[in-house]
C-alpha cells in the first residue's frame, strides 16, 4: 500500500469525528447512573417483610435509613453472607469496599412505621443491630444530570454543522467555517474517470461542439492567434434523458485539464450568503487551476429569470447566488481559460441574462436521437449483454420511436433482466420487443380479473383502432394488438409512427380518426359506448387543440396562434383572447373530433365483417400482429403505390 506524500513527516491532526460527541455523552450517562443512584451492582433490592425476617433471624449487622430518599440500605452480617438464603448477593463483587456498598436496599413507605416496626423486632430479639438515619446528597450526579442537555444540544449542532459542511477532517471549529466553500467534485489526470467520446452515441453535432471546447483548452494558441476569445461557455439544452450530463462525463474524460462537476442545487442552502459564498470558492478554486472546466448540472435551480414569483422581498438567497454567478462568469479575463459547461431541461426559465453571449456564448441544442443515432445508442448498450443471436439493429431503432438515450438504456437493460427471469443463457429479439412492451405499457397483469362481457368488449376496441389505422393512408402503421393487460390500460394497440419533421392537417386528422376507432367499434357493434376511451379522448382533444390555437390550421380562426414560446406568459393568469374566440376554440375543436369520429363510425360500418373476424380472432389469441391484418383486410391500398413509386 503507498504511503501517502508527506515531505515535512510534520504528524497529523487528530481527525474530528461525530463518534467523539457520542462517546462524551454516553460517559456522560454512565457517569451519572454510577456515581449519581443509590443502587450499585452487587445490591438486590428486598422487601419490608423480608427485612423483617432477615432481621430475626440476626443477619443483619447494620441499617442505614435514607430520610430524603424513602430508602433504606441494609448491611450483612458475615456470619450470614455463608448462608445460603444470601448466596447470591455474597457471591457478587462488591464495589468499592464491602463496608461502603450494602447488600440490599429496599423503599419503604411511612418513616415512623417504618422504625417502629424494625425497633420492636429488634427489642423482642436482644440484637444489637445498628441503626441510622441519614440524608444523601448526590452533588456530583446532580452536576452531570444538569450538563447532560447541553451536551446533547452542542452535539447534535456539531454533527449538524459538519453535515452541512460536506467535510471530513480537521476541527469542529474548521468545519463550521467551511460552510461556505464550494462542494464541486474535482475530476483531474489523477482520477480515474472512464468515459470518453467513444460512450457517447448520436448527437454528433453536440459532440463536435463540446469536443471544439475540449481543443480549445488543450490547444488555445490555434485560435487566439487569429484574433479569436475562446468561449466563456456552453449551455446544453434539451429533454430528459437525451445525454447532456453523459457528454459533460464525456469532457472530463477527455480533457487533460481540471473538471469540477456539481449541480446547481449544491450552492441553495438555508443560509444566507452560503450560495454567493460558494459560487466565489469555486470560481477561485477554478482560477487557480487553469486552465480548466466547470459544469453545473441542472442550472436552473439556481438560474431562473429574477423577480418573478419572489415573495420574499429582494433579499432573496436564489438571486443572490444568481448575481453572483453572472459576475463571476463575466469578469473572467480572456487569459484565464476557464470555461463554464451546463445542462438544463428547462431553459425557457432561465435568466435572460445568464443567456447572453459573454456568459453562454453556445447553446448547444440536444434533441432526442433520430432512426440511425438510436441503432448507434443501441451498439454501445449492447457491448456488455450477452446475446442469443446478432440481433438487426436496424430492426430495433424502428421499434424504439420517440425514445431517448436513457430509455433505450434502459430497454437493453430490461430485455437482460426478463432473459434472466426466464432462466435463459442468452438475451433473444423476443427479449427486446418484450422490454420495449414493458416499458411503453407497463407490467403485463395476466391474472386481473376481466368479465368475458369487458374482454369482448376490449377486444373490439382495440380491433377498432387496427382496422381505421390499417384504412386510412396517413395513420401511423401497426405492429400487433393485445388484450393482454398492462399497466393501468386494458388492452393496447402498438404503432411505429412515421417520424416528420412537419406534419400537415391531413396526417393529423387521420391520426385522430384512428384513435377514435375504439369508441366508434363499441358504438358502430354494441350501440353502446363506455369509459374504456378516455385516454382516447384525452389525445385527440390535445391534438385538435393544438391545431387551432398553436399551429394555426383551422380555417375558421385562420391564420393565427397563441402559443408563446418563450415560456414567458406576458397575459398573466389571464387568456391572450376574448371570451368570443374562447367560445369559437372550443367549438371548433368539438366540431373536429366529432368529424373523425363519424368518419371511423363509416369506415367501420363498411369493413364490419372484417371488424369482428379481427376481434374473433384476438380474443382466441390475445396478440395479434400485422400478418395477422394482412390474411383479413389484405396490403394497404397505398401501400402498394408507395412500394411501386419506390421502384
Amino acid at each position: 500500500m503507498a504511503k501517502e506524500n508527506n515531505p515535512n513527516n510534520a504528524p497529523k491532526k487528530p481527525r474530528f469525528s461525530s463518534w467523539w460527541i457520542y462517546g462524551v455523552v454516553i460517559a456522560l450517562i454512565i457517569g451519572f447512573q454510577f456515581f449519581g443512584g443509590s443502587t450499585f451492582t452487587n445490591t438486590e433490592k428486598t422487601t419490608t417483610s423480608e427485612l423483617q425476617e432477615f432481621l430475626r433471624n440476626g443477619d443483619i449487622n447494620k441499617i442505614i435509613i435514607i430520610t430524603n430518599t424513602r430508602q433504606a440500605k441494609v448491611f450483612l452480617t458475615d456470619e450470614a453472607l455463608s448462608k445460603d438464603v444470601h448466596k447470591g448477593v455474597a457471591e457478587k463483587p462488591l464495589l468499592p469496599s464491602t463496608s461502603l456498598v450494602p447488600q440490599y436496599v429496599l423503599d419503604y413507605g411511612d418513616l415512623q412505621i417504618f422504625q417502629n416496626e424494625i425497633t420492636e423486632i429488634k427489642k423482642e430479639n436482644n440484637l444489637d443491630t445498628i441503626i441510622e438515619f441519614d440524608t444523601e446528597s448526590n452533588v456530583l450526579g446532580e452536576l452531570l444530570l444538569s450538563l447532560l442537555p447541553f451536551a446533547l444540544i452542542i452535539g447534535i449542532w456539531i454533527y449538524l454543522m459538519r453535515r452541512m459542511s460536506g467535510g471530513a477532517g480537521g476541527g469542529a471549529g474548521g468545519q463550521i467555517f467551511n460552510i461556505g466553500k464550494s462542494k464541486a467534485k474535482l475530476f483531474d489526470e489523477k482520477t480515474d474517470t472512464r468515459t470518453s467520446f467513444k460512450d457517447v452515441a448520436g448527437l454528433e453535432g453536440a459532440k463536435e461542439e463540446v469536443q471544439e471546447i475540449v481543443e480549445f483548452l488543450k490547444n488555445p494558441d490555434k485560435y487566439t492567434s487569429l484574433g479569436g476569445k475562446i468561449p466563456k461557455g456552453a449551455l446544453l439544452v434539451g429533454p430528459p434523458g437525451t445525454g447532456k450530463t453523459l457528454l459533460a462525463k464525456a469532457v472530463a474524460g477527455e480533457a487533460k485539464v481540471p473538471f469540477f462537476s456539481l449541480s446547481g442545487s449544491d450552492f441553495v442552502e438555508m443560509f444566507v450568503g452560503v450560495g454567493a459564498s460558494r459560487v466565489r470558492d469555486l470560481f477561485k478554486q477554478a482560477k487557480d487551476k487553469s486552465p480548466a472546466i466547470i459544469f453545473i448540472d441542472e442550472i436552473d435551480a439556481i438560474g431562473r429569470a429574477r423577480g418573478k414569483n419572489n415573495f420574499t422581498g429582494s433579499n432573496d438567497e436564489r438571486e443572490n447566488t444568481l448575481n453572483q454567478l453572472l459576475t463571476e462568469m463575466d469578469g473572467f479575463g480572456t487569459n484565464t481559460n476557464v470555461i463554464v459547461l451546463a445542462a438544463t431541461n428547462r431553459a425557457d426559465v432561465l435568466d435572460k441574462a445568464l443567456m447572453r453571449a459573454g456568459r453562454f456564448d453556445r447553446q448547444i441544442y440536444v434533441d432526442l436521437p433520430d432512426l440511425n443515432e438510436r441503432k448507434e445508442i443501441f451498439e454501445v448498450h449492447l457491448r456488455p449483454i450477452k446475446t442469443a443471436e446478432t440481433l438487426d439493429l436496424d430492426f430495433l431503432a424502428r421499434q424504439t420511436p420517440g425514445f431517448s438515450g436513457a430509455d433505450i438504456a434502459n430497454v437493453c437493460n430490461e430485455a437482460a433482466l426478463i432473459a434472466a427471469r426466464k432462466e435463459k443463457k442468452a438475451v433473444t429479439k423476443q427479449d427486446f420487443l418484450d422490454a420495449v412492451d414493458r416499458i411503453v405499457g407497463g407490467l403485463e397483469k395476466k391474472n386481473k380479473i376481466i368479465t368475458p362481457e369487458e374482454k369482448k368488449t376490449i377486444a373490439y376496441h382495440e380491433a377498432g383502432h387496427a382496422t381505421v389505422s390499417w384504412m386510412l393512408e396517413h395513420a401511423a402503421p401497426l405492429v400487433k394488438v393485445t388484450i393482454v393487460p398492462r399497466g393501468q390500460s386494458l388492452g393496447a394497440a402498438w404503432y411505429l409512427p412515421e417520424e416528420r419533421l412537419i406534419v400537415r392537417p391531413e396526417q393529423m386528422l387521420d391520426e385522430m380518426c384512428a384513435t377514435m376507432g375504439g369508441r366508434a367499434a363499441e358504438k358502430v357493434i354494441f350501440n353502446k359506448i363506455s369509459t374504456g376511451a378516455l385516454s382516447d379522448l384525452e389525445k385527440v382533444t390535445k391534438q385538435a387543440r393544438a391545431m387551432v390555437t398553436i399551429y394555426g390550421l383551422n380555417d375558421k380562426l385562420g391564420n393565427i396562434t397563441y402559443y408563446d414560446s418563450s415560456g414567458q406568459n406576458e397575459y398573466g393568469f389571464t387568456k391572450p383572447y376574448s371570451e368570443e374566440t374562447a367560445q369559437k376554440i372550443d367549438f371548433e375543436i368539438s366540431k373536429m373530433i366529432e368529424a373523425q369520429y363519424q368518419r371511423a363510425i363509416k369506415l367501420l360500418d363498411d369493413n364490419k365483417d372484417k371488424l369482428k373476424e379481427l376481434a374473433d380472432r384476438l380474443l382466441e389469441k390475445e396478440v395479434i400482429f400485422k400478418d395477422d391484418l394482412e390474411k383479413i383486410f389484405g396490403k394497404r391500398p397505398f401501400e402498394k403505390e408507395e412500394l411501386e413509386a419506390a421502384k
